[in-house]
């Protein structure tokens, strides 16, 4: 953040620091209350909702029954999902207010997730019912990560499973069996017209500690007189920054006339990638607003205009001091999917006030909410005073976002340009030409028709989940750096 709007908040924490040192000498939490009551001064001071929560209005605390209230919950899980506002484990039927806060019980891992690291096989999937309102799932192979255990296997983009270790898989069962096992075998189906059916192939799996690079495929297609430069990006991951400025240093090299960004399976990420990815694409915006932010009613009431201004997000034009490869374009294209999130989204509606996006595919997620991760430390932004006894951090929904002309109201997802289902009967190949939506895309491009695709093959089963959610990745769009950072 800028500095104005740092000094702001920091007033503000060690204000809050301060009363939390009163209130903890009048009422200080039972040592096996530690961690239900870091939760709760987290999330009544940063939780977007906070106001919307009457559990956790201020004073809550000071309450005779505080204590009780808290040993009312002996899984801190319980008590977070609990003062959240409308959490879609509550309302999962599309009433949800609060569908991607998260609390882990290892903060390492957390720490890990966000920069891309997880335990994996390499098998990105996506799950879905094998029918509206039926129990059973059917997976979906999307891609498989290289140098993973799956890239030595018999499993490629395309594959179907029903059944992990023999045993078939439902909305009940499936976090079980592929979240806590570390080794399993998926049995493969195929579809005949009717119904999934195992076909008697299966692919043993063991997860590994797995750093995925988000730049899946850079490459140029050239289609008449266009030269189209292709980049396959699969998560916001701060440490691959400025391999993602290589990247596009190699498409300017080449002289791209135009550039399709595939974000289909990209759930978000660092806020302070996408700016730069922004950035890249365009060059000419440079130290103008890109995004801006707003957080709880109690954090937003005492800043003055020019705080206000500080809570923008502007283009840049390096990192660290390093040049961008800016290539100055002002039209892009962007392959979205259901999977396209947080900052992926970020990216689309960023750039909308500044330059022609078309984006083709499927409406995204609906994600226009962000985090910080909160830590029980004296400054919740950052480890500093960290109590030792435990190690809960929580992900926690902290600003809402918008674009530059002030919209950022798209819960729904943002609709595509050019709509076309993404369907397993047709996937193709990524990267390829012909695969249907890169082919539709470059077909808007250069005016030409794009090749006809015959899409009911396989069902369009409705989404329930993939691969990297039930991996930790998540839906995710972050600030790296608390406000005192």
């Amino acid at each position: 953040m800028k500095t104005t709007l740092k000094s702001v908040l920091f007033l503000f924490l060690f204000t809050f620091s301060l009363q939390s040192c009163e209130d903890q000498d009048d009422v200080a939490a039972p040592a096996d209350l530690q961690i239900n009551s870091f939760i709760w001064r987290g999330l009544n001071e940063v939780y977007l909702w906070q106001q919307d929560v009457p559990n956790l209005a201020d004073g809550r605390n000071l309450q005779p029954d505080f204590d009780q209230f808290l040993r009312g919950y002996s899984n801190p899980e319980d008590l977070f999902q609990n003062l959240l506002n409308k959490p879609v484990s509550k309302y999962p039927n599309g009433d949800a207010i609060d569908r991607f806060s998260w609390i882990v019980n290892d903060y390492t891992v957390l720490e890990q997730e966000l920069s891309g690291v997880t335990k994996n096989n390499g098998v990105d999937f996506r799950l879905s019912r094998v029918a509206s309102g039926s129990n059973d799932v059917v997976g979906f192979v999307r891609y498989i990560i290289p140098n993973s255990d799956a890239s030595t296997k018999a499993i490629k983009r395309g594959d179907l499973f029903t059944s992990v270790n023999g045993t078939k898989l439902t909305v009940s069962n499936y976090q079980q069996l592929l979240l806590n096992q570390d080794s399993y075998t998926l049995d493969l189906a195929d579809y005949n017209g009717t119904s999934y059916v195992l076909n008697g192939k299966s692919v043993a799996l063991t997860k590994t500690v797995l750093e995925e690079n988000p730049i899946f495929i850079n490459k140029v297609i050239t289609s008449g007189s266009h030269k189209i430069g292709y980049l396959m990006y699969n998560g916001f991951y701060p440490g691959y920054d400025d391999k993602l400025n290589q990247a596009f240093g190699e498409l300017k090299s080449q002289g791209i006339t135009d550039l399709v960004l595939d974000l289909r399976y990209n759930g978000g990420g660092a806020v302070t990638s996408a700016i730069r990815l922004s950035s890249m694409i365009t060059g000419q915006f440079d130290t103008q607003i890109f995004a801006k932010t707003q957080f709880n009613t109690k954090w937003m009431k005492d800043l003055t205009s020019e705080d206000m201004e500080s809570l923008n997000y502007r283009f840049v034009n390096n990192i660290d001091g390093k040049a961008l490869n800016s290539l100055n374009l002002s039209t892009v294209y962007i392959i979205t999917t259901a999977s396209t999130a947080s900052a992926s989204e970020l990216i689309v509606n960023g750039l909308k006030p500044y330059i022609n996006v078309v984006q083709v595919g499927e409406t995204t997620t609906g994600k226009n909410v962000g985090s910080y991760t909160i830590y029980d430390s004296e400054t919740l932004f950052t480890k500093k005073g960290i109590n030792p006894n435990h190690k809960y951090a929580m992900q926690p929904l902290v600003f809402k976002i918008s674009n530059s002309a002030g919209f950022g109201d798209y819960q729904q997802g943002l609709q595509p340009t050019y709509q076309q289902y993404e369907r397993v009967s047709t996937y193709g190949v990524l990267g390829d030409a012909s695969e249907p939506l890169l082919n539709l895309t470059i077909s808007k491009i250069t005016g030409t028709t794009a090749k006809r695709t015959f899409d009911d093959a396989v069902p369009n089963t409705p989404y329930l989940t993939d691969s990297k959610i039930i991996n930790g990745l998540r839906h995710g769009m972050y600030f790296q750096n608390g406000p005192k950072n």
